[in-house]
């Protein structure tokens, strides 16, 4: 089916009260399936309710990725979901979206490089490397007194109280950088597993 935005621009799917979806494209009723395979195919969309016009997108592509954690093809790690919502309402979330952003994009471009590598598990490690110092020179900008690589060793003590940061917002920057280290020691870990298995 051709697909048309109008004036180039995303195409517009209506969200009815009875939750079904309206590809203004192909005039035609969808399903959250099709919507994923639009964002597959790197279409740009927009979800607005048919009513209001609200912007509904983000709820919308909330709900596609709660139906492939639960159908059992989740990408999410278990700690990594955890750590997330204890984001919400600190200091901190105001700077996550811009750095899973910025690891996302990272991790699309290296993706197109491991497809064509030999072995592509270096690339990985390589780019989790890449990502890790890339977060830590992020917060760095925040927390002028982080020293560098001072996140790097997983057996290292986390500060005690006394000496955190006395700042309850340098404080959310410390758990944000220290949860983020966390999850990167569990990809590796994955990875390690994985490369033995092969």
């Amino acid at each position: 089916m051709a697909r048309q935005s109008g004036s180039g621009g995303p195409i517009i799917i209506k969200k009815y009260a009875n939750r079904r979806l309206y590809d203004t494209s192909t005039s035609s009723y969808v399903t959250l399936e099709h919507l994923s395979d639009l964002v597959r195919e790197g279409q740009d969309f927009e979800v607005r309710d048919a009513k209001t016009g609200e912007d509904l997108t983000r709820q919308v592509l909330t709900q596609i990725i709660f139906e492939h954690e639960t159908k059992g093809q989740g990408a999410l790690p278990l700690n990594f979901l955890r750590q997330l919502i204890g984001f919400y309402g600190g200091g901190a979330q105001a700077y996550l979206p811009s750095f899973l952003e910025m690891s996302m994009n990272s991790f699309a471009q290296a993706q197109k490089e491991w497809r064509k590598a030999a072995n592509p598990m270096s690339l990985f490690e390589a780019q989790t490397r890449r990502n890790m110092a890339m977060f830590e020179q992020a917060m760095k900008m925040f927390m002028p007194g982080v020293a560098p690589g001072s996140s790097a060793g997983a057996a290292e003590p986390r500060p005690s109280s006394a000496q955190a940061p006395s700042n309850p917002f340098m404080e959310y920057q410390a758990e944000a950088l220290a949860a983020m280290q966390e999850q990167m020691e569990a990809i590796q870990k994955q990875l390690a597993d994985l490369s033995r298995k092969e």
